[in-house]
């Protein structure tokens, strides 16, 4: 059984007090905002993890190029691709 947010619970505590209708929105409407916001915080945590992934391929690709390997060309290139969202 899920428990209700706190929020949510004085909110419609507020609900039967007289005079209270327009507060319990209030506290109603915060809570969505701060649902949305943890949404978008996770949203971005995913996007972060993303690009740092991206950034290594990047920078081994760029190792590769630095040293004398010869197959550095086609490493540079998937990562290149990778990044820009272009695959080969």
């Amino acid at each position: 059984m899920d428990k209700q947010p706190k929020a949510l619970e004085l909110a419609d505590f507020l609900d039967h007090l007289q005079g209270c209708a327009e507060a319990a929105d209030e506290l109603r409407r915060l809570h969505q905002l701060e649902q949305e916001g943890w949404r978008c915080a996770k949203e971005l945590d995913q996007e972060r993890n993303r690009l740092e992934g991206i950034n290594a391929e990047l920078v081994e690709a760029v190792k590769a190029a630095l040293s004398d390997d010869q197959p550095y060309i086609e490493k540079c290139k998937a990562a290149i691709a990778k990044a820009t969202g272009e695959q080969q």
